[in-house]
C-alpha cells in the first residue's frame, strides 16, 4: 500500500497526465465513500486511471485530490501546501538542505492518519524531490536537467 501512495505522489511531482481507459463510469461506492467523508466539497472532477480513481476538489478554499481503488476504497488525499505549514523541525531541516535551490512543489499526502510530505527543490540543473514521514527528509528521487 505504501508503494501504491509513493506512485501517486511521484504522479503529482512530475506533473504526469493519467492515461484515460474510456468511458467507464466512477463506481457508485468510490462516489458515496467520497460524499460521505467530504461532506461540502465543490468543483468535484474525476479523472479515471487504469488502476485507480482520482478525485480534485475544493474543500474549505483548499484544492485537494483524492484516490480511490477501482472497488471504491479509500487510498489516499492529498494537498498541496505551503512551507510555513510544514511541522517546525520538518521545516527547520529543510531550510538547511535546499542551498542554493529552490521549492517548486510541497504537498502532504494523507493514508489511515498517517502524513507524508513530498518537497521539490531546484536549481539550474538539477531536480530533487525529498520525502518526510515526520522525521528527517530523504531523497525520493533526484533528476538532472537537460
Amino acid at each position: 500500500m505504501k508503494r501504491i501512495i509513493s506512485i501517486f505522489a511521484l504522479v503529482l511531482t512530475v506533473s504526469t497526465t493519467f492515461a484515460f481507459s474510456g468511458p467507464e463510469p466512477v463506481s457508485s461506492r468510490a462516489l458515496n465513500t467520497f460524499s460521505s467523508e467530504y461532506i461540502g466539497a465543490n468543483e468535484a472532477t474525476w479523472t479515471i486511471s487504469k488502476d485507480f480513481y482520482q478525485v480534485a476538489f475544493t474543500l474549505d478554499g483548499q484544492k485537494m485530490f483524492a484516490f480511490y481503488t477501482k472497488s471504491g476504497d479509500f487510498i489516499a488525499v492529498t494537498q498541496n501546501i505551503s512551507s510555513v505549514h510544514l511541522p517546525n523541525s520538518l521545516k527547520k531541516s529543510l531550510k538547511k538542505l535546499m542551498g542554493n535551490r529552490w521549492i517548486t512543489d510541497l504537498f502532504e499526502v494523507t493514508h489511515d492518519n498517517d502524513t507524508s510530505w513530498y518537497v521539490t527543490l531546484e536549481s539550474a540543473d538539477q531536480k530533487i524531490v525529498l520525502k518526510s514521514n515526520g522525521g528527517k527528509w530523504r531523497i525520493y528521487q533526484n533528476m538532472e536537467k537537460k
